[in-house]
């Protein structure tokens, strides 16, 4: 597979932007926000995750997550939300010229629409990150490559009343398994980088419960 190095450049950002510029407002409706963060890692385009502190208990503690939560009364809109959470969590102050646009919102677990924001950090090595402990237990990246070659590529298939119901993806052999909303946004990130190269897992026969 060629190498990934392309996929943060000039000429792909304005794609991508162009690409996002028709979801905008999408969001605004969101109950909560995540904000996808490009970046690169030695010269290599990667996205950055999170593992959620188990401080926090509840259904997400432990999981794999992007920045993000609920959308606070004095947020704008879900870039604001997006923003502030990423300031929050990972002492991150980001400028909206950083952000390239929203992706479709996602129900999570709750039914409760997410506004994905994707924006570029730019080189890691150039970033102060401090995590706040009660939030974030670790920070890890994953070259988009690496998320890009089949073998870290998987998915689930779920089932109800006994029937095949839906597939969901899920991204293996890095720090942590990526699954969930995070592995659904992962995917629509790396569609929206590299549409010809990256094959979709997720595929709903029914109405499926909110992931």
């Amino acid at each position: 597979m060629a190498e990934a190095g392309g996929l943060l450049s000039g000429g792909s950002e304005r794609r991508c932007r162009e690409r996002l510029a028709g979801a905008a407002g999408r969001g605004a409706a969101a109950a909560a926000a995540v904000l996808v963060p490009l970046c690169s890692v030695r010269g290599r385009p990667a996205l950055l995750f999170t593992l959620r502190s188990r401080r926090l208990g509840g259904p997400h503690s432990g999981d794999v997550s992007f920045p993000g939560g609920k959308r606070d009364p004095a947020d704008t809109d879900a870039v604001a939300t997006a923003l502030r959470e990423t300031r929050e969590e990972l002492g991150l102050e980001l400028g909206a010229e950083r952000v390239w646009g929203q992706l479709r919102p996602l129900p999570d677990r709750q039914g409760q629409l997410v506004a994905p924001v994707v924006a570029n950090l730019g080189p890691l090595e150039n970033l102060t990150l401090t995590p706040n402990p009660d939030e974030v237990e670790e920070i890890f990246t994953l070259p988009l490559a690496h998320l890009l070659r089949e073998e870290n590529q998987g998915y689930t298939h779920f089932c109800t009343a006994g029937r095949y119901s839906y597939t969901l993806p899920v991204f293996l052999n890095g720090p942590h398994r990526v699954w969930g909303l995070t592995a659904i946004v992962t995917e629509l990130t790396l569609e929206l980088l590299a549409p010809d190269r990256y094959r979709r897992k997720t595929h709903m026969l029914a109405r499926s419960p909110s992931v």
